[in-house]
């Protein structure tokens, strides 16, 4: 099942595809139904069949090409988890950065992911702008990214029953400050958080028609390919991440995990390549969908 959150006449809706393609809200199909997508991830399995069906037999929603598509879960509760460095070619192309032009690079898998989060200001939904730095930075990076949406609470979740706390997946651009990034003592916090620097959407697929172990990873750039990978080459699978995330921390419905992006980023390329005001970025991943933003100054 495929479910959105779009903009209705009332506002922020929870919907999903009906069977002629329109969107309609949940709670246009099921009466009583959740309005927003968080309390629809919490009372899912309650609702889940009722929905279902529902949509099945539904006609005359609305039209997706005039729909106002915002990130599935606009407002989070609290920040993306996020998980640095893992794609096993990521890892080599930044060892390779680091170690200079012509020299071999090798680095050690390490033990641990790395770990960060974006407070919840970053994200941003499908065909939304995403704001170019300046003043502080011109160094504006692309990452396509598997996002893991929470659907079972859990603390200290082994990695043997993880995959039974995922809800759905969504795509996710992590958007990048590249020099504001690596200027902080080497912690990312603040290069990853400007504002609408994570594009989200276009839509949750939920779990049962997602096999999150191998899925091709894209990003584009004014039409030019320039990520082009696989799941299947992440070093610390779904999982890991679930089982890493939650120890001795909480995991709550409606909580999200990025998952780590491939090589081909920008600021890896030679020479260094940063999008700019105008440029149009397309995320996409296989058996989720395409997530379309561009790059707008400030107004």
């Amino acid at each position: 099942m495929r479910l959105l959150t779009f903009l209705s006449d009332d506002g922020p809706r929870a919907g999903t595809f009906v069977s002629d393609g329109t969107i309609m809200a949940i709670r246009d199909l099921v009466p009583g139904g959740p309005l927003d997508m968080l309390r629809v991830i919490e009372q899912f399995e309650g609702f889940r069949k009722g929905i279902g069906d529902a949509a099945k037999r539904a006609r005359g929603g609305v039209d997706p090409s005039k729909a106002k598509l915002l990130a599935p879960i606009p407002v989070p509760r609290r920040n993306v988890f996020c998980v640095g460095w893992n794609y096993a070619e990521h890892f080599q192309e930044g060892a390779n950065l680091r170690a200079g032009e012509g020299a071999p690079g090798q680095q050690e898998l390490p033990q641990y992911p790395a770990l960060f989060s974006k407070n919840p200001a970053t994200v941003t939904g499908p065909d939304a702008g995403v704001l170019f730095p300046a003043p502080h930075s011109d160094q504006l990076d692309w990452e396509v990214e598997l996002a893991v949406i929470v659907g079972r609470p859990g603390r200290d979740i082994s990695e043997a029953d993880a995959m039974a706390h995922v809800f759905g997946y969504t795509c996710a651009n992590d958007v990048s400050v590249r020099d504001v990034q690596r200027r902080h003592g080497g912690q990312w916090f603040k290069g990853k958080n400007f504002d609408t620097h994570l594009p989200m959407g276009p839509w949750i697929v939920t779990a049962d028609h997602v096999d999150p172990s191998a899925l091709r990873v894209q990003t584009r750039v004014n039409g030019v390919t320039k990520q082009d990978s696989n799941t299947r080459f992440m070093v610390f699978k779904v999982p890991r991440l679930i089982s890493e995330f939650s120890a001795g921390c909480r995991l709550e419905s409606g909580d999200i995990m990025i998952t780590g992006t491939p090589q081909g980023v920008g600021f890896a390329r030679k020479p260094p390549e940063f999008m700019k005001i105008g440029d149009s970025v397309e995320v996409e991943i296989e058996g989720i969908g395409v997530l379309r933003n561009r790059v707008v100054g400030r107004t």
